[in-house]
């Protein structure tokens, strides 16, 4: 029981939504139905600014990136959760758990990033809108996304090797349908201290820093909105940032509400059903 992960034999458990069979199908369906609508509007998206050179801009291929982003992200964590529902098993290899943690860190950070970038975006178009396709350029856009890019792997590769040189017991069970960092950390019998400096640190920088940045875009925003005589030219320039607005409120605003309710609730169980 007490084999350590570098042994390659170790096999976590996760403990899922319930332990009720009856629930199971329910779960499946629901999933599998939320995971297939995910994936098809998204692609449609890609799609849809690929093909329309209408929409071959700064915005659209940030845009254009988040979609693939969440592609990614909820195929790292869903269909295994699916396929663990279909066989009536709740088992993940150590390796499949490290690359699950591995990429879920990256996708979430690539979450953060895009959305900074797309209300600079949005900042540079309204404030400065004469020096936009300038300023906007397709190389700046591509070298801010690879920029991204390579922040995250290297930052989920850090925390990732700091996981490996800890120990876990085959068959330990993680309160989770599919495997967090967090829940790794407490569930290990050796010193985590460097693992969760690194996690907070990491989680400040990469959080604080991107909200800073929308806010700081969207404070601009507003001035220079309160500036412009025109209610027809407000009401249009703020009209492009709707749809931005929206995702992050989304993705900013269910965070911090799984957050709270994580808080309230004290329980394995509820923290997973949050």
């Amino acid at each position: 029981m007490a084999s350590a992960n570098h042994t390659g034999i170790a096999e976590f458990v996760l403990l899922g939504l319930s332990d009720d069979p009856q629930l199971w199908p329910l779960f499946f369906g629901l999933f599998l139905c939320r995971y297939l609508v995910t994936l098809l509007g998204n692609l449609l998206i890609i799609l849809a600014v690929s093909f329309d050179s209408h929409l071959h801009s700064s915005m659209y291929f940030f845009l254009c990136n988040l979609s693939f982003v969440e592609l990614c992200l909820t195929s790292a964590t869903i269909p295994k959760m699916l396929v663990n529902i279909q066989a009536q098993r709740k088992d993940i290899s150590y390796r499949g758990c490290l690359t699950q943690v591995y990429f879920l860190m990256i996708f979430a950070g690539m979450d953060n990033f895009l959305l900074t970038l797309m209300a600079y975006d949005r900042f540079v178009a309204i404030c400065q809108p004469l020096n936009y396709t300038v300023i906007m350029n397709p190389q700046l856009c591509v070298l801010l996304v690879l920029l991204s890019w390579l922040i995250m792997l290297w930052v989920s590769l850090f925390h990732i090797l700091l996981v490996k040189q800890l120990t876990f017991s085959t068959g330990m069970m993680v309160p989770h349908f599919f495997c967090e960092l967090s829940q790794l950390l407490k569930a290990t019998s050796s010193n985590t201290l460097i693992n969760i400096i690194l996690l907070y640190v990491v989680t400040a920088l990469l959080g604080v820093f991107p909200i800073t940045g929308i806010l700081y875009s969207y404070f601009q925003i507003v001035s220079s909105l309160m500036r412009m005589s025109s209610s027809v030219g407000k009401s249009k320039a703020f009209s492009t940032c709707g749809s931005h607005l929206c995702v992050v409120s989304l993705f900013y605003g269910t965070g911090l509400g799984v957050h709270l309710s994580s808080a309230r609730t004290h329980s394995s169980q509820g923290n997973m059903i949050a």
